[in-house]
């Protein structure tokens, strides 16, 4: 048994170590001059080192104004997303109302569809409804999704029923039972959910290219993509990776303040006690 598991801890390590390189490389290049990034042997670690690059690559393009917007749209949809899926999941874990498991199935079915295939439609609605370059466009497409309440309704349908019969003794209703005593115990789901939220919405780019036109509304993945381009002649990548920098550190944090409850938020329903 030795054997076997030491091989799976040095697959999972060196796995790891690859996972971890790009972003390494990403962070040794910001603090590089270009003289260090085109020496050969090329270098690994910046000597000395050139932390301009950051300050540099604020100034060349409004990136707090893109980084603002990505984190307002990012924590906007996570939450909304996270309110409208736990009120649907509850709803088909412990309510009963007619067509309630074709109605899942529906919701199911969406998620086969390639998002792709809803950004005309979506556009034609912010349209009409003339939200194009406002934040409303940004937010609201997103609010719904078929994977959190699917996600949610696994985790509900483990909800002990005695405590609903406790609290409909207690004189609670549907509303206060779903707020006051399912919603809190469902706290790594919602966890999840929000982790995988926000980092899909920060790094969501083909919505937010579409719907925005003027630089002020841009994400930064748009903020990012315009960036290369925002220098004639040559680009500067110690700025570009500064940038870069920047814009996974936000991910980042989300992911390790909620991987406590990522675990059980991705086990909920697949154990039946």
């Amino acid at each position: 048994m030795g054997g076997p598991r030491i091989l799976a801890y040095l697959f999972l390590a060196l796995g790891s170590i690859s996972m971890l390189v790009p972003f390494v490389w990403m962070l040794a290049t910001s603090l590089m001059t270009p003289e260090q990034m085109f020496s050969l042997p090329p270098r690994l670690l910046p000597s000395p080192l050139a932390p301009e690059n950051y300050s540099r690559a604020m100034q060349t393009v409004p990136l707090g104004r893109f980084f603002l917007n990505s984190l307002l749209v990012a924590c906007l949809t996570t939450a909304g997303q996270m309110v409208t899926a736990s009120m649907a999941a509850y709803a088909f874990a412990r309510l009963r109302f007619p067509f309630k498991d074709g109605l899942f199935f529906l919701f199911l079915a969406t998620m086969m569809i390639p998002p792709q295939v809803n950004v005309v439609p979506l556009f034609m609605l912010m349209s009409k409804l003339g939200w194009i370059d406002s934040y409303a466009a940004l937010v609201v497409p997103g609010l719904f999704g078929a994977f959190g309440i699917f996600l949610l309704r696994q985790w509900f349908l483990g909800f002990p029923e005695e405590l609903e019969q406790a609290a409909t003794l207690d004189g609670c209703n549907i509303w206060q039972i779903y707020w006051k005593i399912a919603l809190p115990t469902a706290l790594p789901a919602l966890a999840t959910l929000g982790i995988f939220t926000f980092i899909a919405t920060w790094n969501s780019f083909l919505w937010p290219l579409i719907v925005t036109n003027s630089e002020h509304m841009r994400t930064l993945p748009v903020g990012l993509a315009a960036f290369k381009g925002s220098f004639r002649e040559t680009t500067d990548w110690g700025q570009l990776m500064a940038a870069g920098v920047i814009s996974v550190l936000p991910a980042l944090a989300v992911f390790l303040l909620g991987q406590k409850y990522f675990i059980r938020g991705l086990m909920a329903g697949s154990v039946k006690s």
